[in-house]
């Protein structure tokens, strides 16, 4: 998938494990998860902002775009 969710680089900097995290987000451990193994196909904006929120960035802090390779 072209979008790579980079929670693992922010949670580290930021020093928050991620049952705090989850806590703090409000959703669960096993969602954020999905989201850190790039097994997520949607996000709503509002758990996006709450993860901004969280981790004090902006969404391009976490998410990257990276393009697909040709078969």
């Amino acid at each position: 998938m072209p979008i790579v969710v980079e929670l693992d680089v922010m949670l580290a900097r930021r020093k928050i494990s991620v049952g705090e995290f989850a806590a703090a987000v409000g959703i669960t451990p096993a969602n954020i998860a999905v989201l850190k193994n790039g097994r997520a196909k949607a996000i709503r904006f509002s758990t996006l902002a709450a993860i901004c929120r969280v981790l004090e960035c902006q969404p391009g802090d976490i998410l990257q775009w990276t393009p697909d390779l040709p078969d």
